[in-house]
């Protein structure tokens, strides 16, 4: 069990998930450059797709955790 006030892993994935889409958000801004699309979509489109999607959900849950 994790103390209170302590940052489990699930946290941790969130903050850094909507790190990486602030991040991206700030290179397609000044640079119009997509981060996610040139590392994932060279792979396969549906992975950016599901790295946007879990950026997203992660946004949500952080909004959540913030109105409590």
């Amino acid at each position: 069990m994790a103390k209170k006030g302590s940052v489990c892993g699930y946290d941790w994935a969130t903050k850094i998930l909507v790190l990486v889409g602030a991040l991206n958000w700030g290179l397609i801004g000044i640079f119009n450059w997509n981060l996610v699309s040139a590392i994932f979509d060279s792979w396969a489109p549906v992975i950016s797709r599901i790295v946007y999607i879990l950026v997203g959900l992660s946004a949500l849950y952080e909004a959540w955790k913030l109105s409590k």
